[in-house]
């Protein structure tokens, strides 16, 4: 996790490419439960550079609760690529890409659940978490949720609890931090390193 908030801009400045992700999943705890939808937002200084989004059939029910949250229904997994592809396929998406999510520990803990049940390797990408990043920047807020910081921004939300559209969110809340955080953050000079 990249915790050295202070130097977030030199790090955008210097062409670094992020990805934003973000998972709906049939509960809250990882290692019993199932991603149902991943999507994420690959961006850098100049802005987007592609997008992934894809359901994904859990194999299992989804619980009433999770179909209320994210409004994602059995019918809408049924014929949606199972996990072990839709891995592969963000895996070769994010590659070199600094992630970025939003109470990043949950998406990352699910995505490496799921990796290690399909017998593949956890992540090893870099990680930013815009929930810590925004405490840091916003600490006078009280209340830091995605949909609330979004609001406070005028971030125009799409579709709430659906993952592409949390990805995108996301990326602008981490671009409006940053922004917001100029006066905070180091200036960039030739000689120094990033982290």
């Amino acid at each position: 996790m990249l915790t050295d908030y202070k130097r977030l801009h030199r790090l955008v400045q210097s062409g670094a490419v992020f990805c934003a992700f973000d998972t709906e999943t049939t509960g809250l705890f990882p290692k019993q439960d199932r991603i149902i939808e991943l999507g994420a937002v690959k961006f850098n200084k100049t802005g987007v550079l592609d997008t992934f989004n894809t359901l994904v059939n859990p194999e299992i029910p989804l619980p009433p609760v999770c179909q209320q949250v994210s409004h994602i229904t059995d019918d809408m997994v049924r014929d949606a690529p199972k996990i072990a592809s839709v891995l592969l396929d963000f895996l070769r998406f994010s590659e070199g890409c600094i992630l970025v999510a939003h109470n990043a520990l949950f998406d990352i803990k699910f995505t490496d659940e799921e990796l290690k049940r399909c017998g593949l390797l956890t992540l090893t990408n870099q990680a930013i978490d815009t929930l810590n990043l925004s405490r840091w920047a916003y600490p006078a807020n009280g209340h830091w949720k995605l949909q609330i910081l979004a609001a406070q921004f005028d971030i125009k939300v799409k579709a709430a609890h659906r993952a592409c559209d949390d990805a995108r969110v996301c990326m602008e809340v981490f671009l409006r931090c940053i922004r917001d955080t100029m006066d905070k953050q180091k200036p960039v000079l030739a000689e120094d390193s990033l982290f």
